[in-house]
């Protein structure tokens, strides 16, 4: 990699486009350049577009966001040049999705592509150029921030416990209490409490078709706290947002058409098309999940108190009994462990858990297996019902992060400030080598970083 950025462009050439460029407006806006950093100009446009966008997203734009705008376009610029140096390609794939989901997202807020186009004030079809170059950009530059902490020399334990004699404790990450945690957890029966919201479902529709209002209905009957106040309205929306079913069922609809029951993770729907544009639409919905009786609790309880005693008088581990009866899926065939479907960390925090296992747990001693209770599973939205019994393995109570406990998160913790340190260098070396001119419009501004003003 480079480490020094030559000068390519003569100063009266730089000069030259700084000159004004007569009566050019953007969305009202009269164009100049605010701000050249070698060969590379931010146009005016460039910063009251990315304002534009923050604004569609609902944030405020005041002189300061502006000014963290442009800052973050001088960086931009810096690892874009030496990613073009360095010869670094594009991940088009990642373009592709993050292209998709960024145009999902802000016609999903503005409320469909013709609202879309009008509030830019230009055809998708160009706002999706627009930003396909911007996020081809982007690409380059996380790239070249990586290759930037890759030089970085690995850390090695002698590292981290020299990190830790010399850092204040003030000063070293806090460790928030962890719990390992086994459990058993049993469904209600599925099949009758199924039954009768499909046959509740059936007759909300049959009032929909003979004339009743969906949207009174909705509000009376729906159970998506989201919706139901608005009649069970969802706004223009892309249909990647929604469960498969609920997309593919609502966008084979005509519009005031009123589907079949769907069934997603969240529950059972019925869904009235208000309109169709493109991959987006807007529906209503009625939304209703499956309700169970004292009598599936009482059930359920009785059996897991059987298991429980089990346990208790030693006739069974915990272990082989998550095995061999608990009917959540993804803890049963490794004896109940809990563990984090992201990370993979068999370790929890307290924000990490459900509110019912926590107002549980945090009344247990290690070693000590919990009385049933009902909760919720992690499938779909907010979770089904489930009933458990928890067995408390280990407390890990908070702390201030040290190398025999903690090295993976010290390990984290250091890598993430060399990486930091790195880049910083990075941007302090352009800095010097750079040619760097702010228009004055901007120079008032309190940048986070010396060294743009020169």
């Amino acid at each position: 990699m480079q480490k020094k950025m030559k000068r390519i462009l003569s100063t009266a050439l730089m000069l030259l486009s700084f000159l004004p460029l007569g009566a050019q407006k953007y969305d009202g806006v009269i164009e100049k350049s605010v701000a050249m950093i070698g060969n590379d100009i931010v146009m005016l446009s460039e910063i009251e577009a990315e304002a534009q966008m923050m604004r569609a997203r609902g944030l405020t734009v005041d002189r300061t966001a502006r000014c963290e705008i442009l800052e973050n376009f001088l960086v931009s610029k810096l690892f874009l040049t030496q990613a073009k140096l360095d010869s670094l390609v594009v991940n088009e794939a990642q373009v592709n999705a993050m292209l998709d989901q960024r145009v999902n997202e802000v016609m999903s807020t503005l409320g469909g592509e013709q609202k879309t186009e009008e509030y830019f004030n230009r055809p998708i079809y160009k706002l999706r150029q627009e930003w396909r170059e911007t996020l081809s950009d982007q690409s380059l530059i996380q790239e070249m921030q990586r290759n930037v902490a890759s030089e970085i020399p690995k850390v090695t334990p002698r590292d981290i416990r020299k990190y830790v004699e010399e850092t204040p404790a003030e000063d070293l990450p806090m460790v928030s209490t962890k719990y390992r945690i086994r459990q058993i957890g049993v469904y209600p029966d599925k099949e009758a409490a199924e039954l009768a919201v499909k046959e509740q479902l059936i007759g909300l529709r049959e009032r929909v078709v003979n004339g009743e209002k969906f949207s009174t209905l909705a509000r009376l009957y729906s159970e998506d706290p989201g919706s139901v106040s608005k009649g069970g309205e969802l706004g223009m929306a892309s249909r990647s947002i929604f469960w498969p079913a609920f997309s593919d069922a609502a966008m084979s609809l005509k519009v005031g058409q009123v589907s079949q029951i769907v069934e997603t993770p969240d529950g059972f729907h019925i869904i009235q098309l208000i309109e169709r544009d493109g991959d987006m639409f807007n529906a209503r919905h009625i939304l209703i999940k499956p309700k169970y009786t004292s009598g599936d609790r009482d059930r359920a309880f009785h059996k897991l108190d059987s298991i429980r005693n089990l346990v208790v008088a030693d006739s069974l581990s915990f272990f082989d009994a998550a095995r061999s009866f608990s009917e959540e899926k993804h803890s049963a065939t490794n004896g109940g462990l809990m563990a984090d479907e992201y990370t993979g960390s068999s370790y929890f925090e307290k924000d990490q858990l459900k509110p019912a296992d926590y107002n549980v747990l945090r009344n247990m001693k290690e070693g000590e297996i919990s009385e049933p209770f009902e909760s919720l599973d992690n499938e779909g939205r907010n979770g089904n019902t489930i009933y458990k019994i928890l067995y408390l393995e280990k407390i890990i109570p908070a702390h201030v992060a040290n190398f025999q406990e903690d090295y993976n998160s010290l390990l984290e913790e250091v890598n993430q400030k060399n990486s930091m340190k790195a880049i910083d260098k990075f941007i302090e070396e352009k800095q010097k080598s750079t040619y760097i001119v702010i228009d004055p419009m901007f120079q008032g501004c309190e940048f986070q970083r010396q060294g743009w003003v020169k």
